[in-house]
């Protein structure tokens, strides 16, 4: 299928992988899906209740890689959808999805994604969501992701979420259990400015004995934006979790961490760290005697910071 430049553009922000119309892979544009593909071990079904898709993922699947965008290019749209994988014992693979909103009109853009992961055992699963917006109108881009992943006995679920810039209002709700001896991973960035606001709720459930949890949340907050992070790790057995919360602030912005840790029981090992600070301003001078301006320097900043 070919796609108009717009839908291009922002494909190549929010895919980080290159989007390829092969393999498996499902495109999801204004509200449709409009093209998609199914491999020899992935395969993709609509649903026949309510919009979204059912994803298989055979165990047989070795390095392989779906990818399941949303773009937004027509303003005023409300877009829900809802996707569940269902991943079989031993698979490894990675899943490349997120949302980029073009809005060039005045009324407000918003996507509503509900995904579900339901992960066997031994399988290897890394999962990559990027937000992106755009647009020359004054409508509102707004993403509100829902996102609950329970993982099966010995399995390892690499989360990366990256909010790039341009969404004016975001909820994120994550929810995840772990088996035993599962392990996650998690690494969330995220960037807001002028008035835009974020919220990110994330419940880890650490249900099984050695299961492990590592959520690292790196934020930068510009302009008068507010961000809310309240990351909650709960050891139910005997397990190990570790969540870090480190943010920029800048301008007038507005930062609130609020990490919690609950232990249920008495072999569970949770640490939480959580940080807030301006940029230092030694950093700033040492790059600008390299040549930069102030605002250059305070960029190669951000972006070290974030990656």
């Amino acid at each position: 299928m070919k796609l108009n430049e717009v839908a291009e553009n922002v494909l190549k922000v929010i895919d980080s992988y290159g989007f390829k119309q092969e393999g498996a892979f499902n495109l999801r544009l204004n509200g449709m899906a409009v093209c998609h593909g199914d491999s020899r071990h992935i395969r993709i079904v609509k649903k026949e209740d309510k919009p979204g898709i059912d994803i298989y993922i055979s165990g047989e699947a070795e390095q392989e890689q779906v990818h399941i965008p949303v773009v937004m290019s027509e303003p005023g749209m409300k877009d829900v959808v809802y996707n569940d994988f269902y991943i079989e014992d031993g698979a490894d693979v990675t899943i490349v999805a997120g949302c980029g909103i073009h809005n060039d009109g005045c009324s407000e853009s918003r996507h509503d994604g509900i995904h579900a992961f339901h992960v066997g055992k031994n399988a290897n699963v890394k999962y990559v969501e990027n937000h992106y917006a755009e647009g020359t109108g004054s409508g509102d881009k707004v993403l509100n992701p829902v996102t609950k992943i329970y993982v099966g006995e010995n399995s390892v679920f690499t989360l990366e979420t990256t909010q790039i810039k341009g969404v004016d209002s975001t909820e994120r709700e994550s929810f995840i259990e772990l088996a035993e001896g599962a392990k996650l991973y998690v690494t969330e960035k995220l960037m807001t400015h002028r008035a835009q606001t974020a919220v990110s709720n994330m419940d880890v459930q650490l249900n099984g004995e050695n299961s492990s949890a590592r959520i690292v949340s790196r934020s930068v907050a510009k302009g008068t934006s507010r961000q809310v992070f309240h990351p909650k790790a709960v050891g139910n057995a005997l397990c190990h979790a570790h969540v870090q919360c480190d943010s920029i602030i800048m301008d007038q912005a507005r930062i609130s961490s609020i990490p919690e840790i609950n232990a249920n029981h008495v072999d569970a090992q949770i640490v939480h760290e959580a940080a807030i600070g301006r940029i230092n301003s030694e950093q700033l001078t040492k790059l600008m005697t390299f040549g930069l301006s102030e605002e250059e320097a305070e960029a190669v900043i951000i972006e070290t910071f974030l990656n």
